[in-house]
């Protein structure tokens, strides 16, 4: 799927529809993500700020998508663990911005060239349109290269 498309389809997505979060930009080729959460009067918190809840949503699919898209179908990549650190208090529309560089493509294919679980740490500054930084999310992945499929009429192991 071409990632305009998917861009379009992420939109339409009942948890970002219904809060206020949206995707700006993925990429023509699936390296950079940017995504606003806009502040609305039904997504705020008891104290009027942006919700922690759609703080971390707003960052929650992007690095596993951008990861599994480079590394292709013979890799499985997994969400593993989440953290957030809410910084100042988010009185505006926030934005994060997610970039991933060749290198760490290529450090994950080599670290798991061998078979073995890779864990990868991701950050991620959700800020203003000032560049205020509202909250900090780190994401950790899990990569692996898939075991080789069986074909029909192989012997099993």
């Amino acid at each position: 799927m071409r990632p305009s498309t998917f861009r379009r389809l992420l939109n339409l997505w009942p948890p970002f529809l219904c809060n206020g979060i949206r995707v700006l930009e993925l990429g023509d080729d699936w390296r950079e993500a940017r995504v606003v959460l806009r502040l609305r009067r039904w997504n705020r918190n008891y104290v009027g700020t942006q919700f922690g809840g759609n703080l971390f949503a707003m960052t929650d699919p992007f690095w596993m998508l951008l990861v599994m898209h480079h590394l292709g179908r013979d890799y499985l990549v997994w969400d593993k663990a989440g953290t957030i650190d809410f910084v100042a208090p988010g009185r505006k529309d926030v934005y994060a911005h997610f970039k991933l560089e060749p290198a760490v493509v290529d450090q994950l294919r080599t670290a798991a060239a061998g078979g073995d679980k890779v864990l990868r740490w991701f950050e991620t500054d959700i800020t203003t349109f000032d560049g205020e930084v509202i909250a900090r999310v780190r994401k950790q992945l899990y990569v692996r290269l898939r075991p080789a499929r069986r074909r029909t009429g192989d012997a099993p192991d």
